[in-house]
């Protein structure tokens, strides 16, 4: 860090404590940049900065900030000038309250800075105020200029290191008037758990394994034109696909998720599970025809023990009958003998 070029060199005020510190860039673009060429020739186009009066290309040494009037007149402001600004905040992050971190909205977010201690003494009073933003679970809210206009500031602890980020004030966040659809629309249940449902199957990720594929495409792109090889292949566009239902198009969205996601270790227990069941219920299908049902054990037992009492009915029956046969065939007997 201490290798990397510092913005903007300061102290931070925290009551009347005072701590020297250096200010540099946590963020950096890996931007492809391009040149503007002539087609023509492939001339490098260049932007020169040319005295009106003089009609000369002036050099950056001799160029000097001016402030346009409201009758045209160019009033001219140095660096010495600025340093005359009757604010404390010109040399100065200046923190003027603590506040729970979820009181800063992310629209306001603007550039981080690392703020890196700035000589010996300023180690103490830099761990002071880091370990009591991590004692207190708060941010530090401040004021700073820099870049020639006063600015709002955030600061919080990443690591061992005190960062801090621009924020934009207040009024210069646009209202979200007019972007929320007009109409009233109603979503229903089945939609709202096929959208849980979703959610659930995508999961979530490491943002570390996220990468910038158009600027890898754009480099080998450069890197073929650079070697007079071919050109990659672009992707054939995918066409457009047939118009679906919310509920149709969420079953196919929840479906291909899982068959992507397959092979990439278990899934969640108890949520999917849940997550399952509310495709289950969610699903809107044709019903199927209905099917025989086959005879369950306890009907069959019925039927047989049904089958067993009418066939026992039966044979007592019978041999009430032959009995009946026997007896009077034996009284005829008797009477012939007497």
């Amino acid at each position: 860090m201490l290798n990397v070029r510092s913005i903007w060199n300061g102290a931070i005020s925290f009551g009347l404590v005072r701590i020297p510190i250096k200010l540099v860039n946590a963020t950096e673009s890996r931007t492809v940049l391009f040149r503007q060429i002539h087609a023509e020739d492939g001339g490098r186009i260049r932007h020169r900065k040319v005295c009106e009066l003089e009609d000369r290309e002036v050099a950056q040494a001799e160029i000097i900030r001016g402030y346009e009037d409201a009758d045209g007149t160019i009033i001219p402001i140095t660096d010495e000038d600025l340093a005359h600004l009757p604010i404390p905040t010109v040399k100065t992050i200046e923190i003027v309250a603590f506040v729970p971190a979820d009181r800063i909205d992310p629209l306001q977010l603007d550039a981080a800075y690392y703020l890196a201690a700035n000589g010996a003494r300023a180690a103490k009073p830099y761990t002071l105020l880091r370990e009591a933003l991590k004692r207190s679970n708060r941010v530090a809210i401040a004021k700073f200029a820099l870049y020639g206009r006063e600015r709002l500031g955030m600061l919080r602890v990443i690591g061992d290191a005190i960062v801090m980020h621009g924020l934009l004030w207040p009024d210069e966040v646009r209202a979200p008037e007019g972007v929320a659809p007009a109409a009233n629309v109603t979503i229903r249940d089945k939609e709202l758990g096929l959208a849980d449902v979703l959610m659930d199957t995508l999961g979530e990720i490491d943002l570390d394994d996220l990468h910038d594929e158009y600027r890898k495409a754009l480099e080998e792109v450069i890197l073929a034109k650079a070697t007079g090889e071919a050109l990659p292949e672009a992707p054939e566009p995918t066409p457009p696909g047939r118009i679906l239902d919310l509920m149709t198009a969420l079953e196919e969205s929840v479906r291909a998720a899982h068959e992507s996601r397959e092979g990439k270790g278990p899934e969640p227990t108890a949520r999917r599970t849940t997550a399952q069941k509310k495709t289950a219920t969610a699903k809107s299908t044709t019903p199927e025809k209905p099917t025989a049902k086959k005879p369950t054990v306890k009907q069959t037992t019925a039927k047989q023990t049904t089958e067993d009492k009418t066939t026992g009915k039966e044979t007592s029956a019978k041999k009430k009958t032959a009995s009946q046969s026997r007896s009077r065939s034996r009284s005829r007997s008797r009477s012939h003998s007497a």
